[in-house]
C-alpha cells in the first residue's frame, strides 16, 4: 500500500514508544478501534476502556466530559487517558484508511 511506511511509523509511535500505559494496551486499543472503524467484529478493548474506545472509534462525537470524568475517578491521570484516547483515535484512523484504500481498489475487506 502507498501509505505503509507512514502507517507502520505512526503505529510503532503510538503503539511501542514510551509511555504511561503499557505499550500492549496500546496496540491493543489501536487494533480494538480500527476493527470497529473498518467495521469489523473482534475482541473487546482492554477493561475499564471498553465503552471509550468504542465510542471513540465510533462516534468520537459522542465522547463527554462524564465519560472523561468517570476514567479519572476509577483512577486513571490525564496522561493515561490522553494515550489511549490517542491509540484508539489513530487506531479508528488506521482503519478507515485500510477501508477506504481497499474500496478504491475494488476489493472489499473482511
Amino acid at each position: 500500500m502507498r501509505y505503509d511506511a507512514f502507517t507502520k511509523a505512526i503505529r510503532d509511535i503510538v503503539g511501542g514508544g514510551p509511555g504511561h500505559t503499557p505499550s500492549e494496551l496500546r496496540q491493543a486499543v489501536m487494533a480494538r478501534a480500527a476493527r470497529l472503524a473498518s467495521q469489523r467484529s473482534g475482541a473487546p478493548a482492554p477493561a475499564p476502556f471498553g465503552s471509550y474506545v468504542d465510542k471513540i472509534a465510533q462516534h468520537a462525537y459522542k465522547v463527554t466530559d462524564a465519560d472523561v470524568e468517570a476514567l479519572k475517578a476509577a483512577g486513571h491521570s490525564d496522561d493515561v487517558l490522553f494515550e489511549i484516547t490517542a491509540a484508539a483515535a489513530v487506531g479508528a484512523a488506521l482503519g478507515r484508511l485500510e477501508r477506504g484504500m481497499a474500496a478504491l481498489q475494488g476489493r472489499e475487506d473482511d
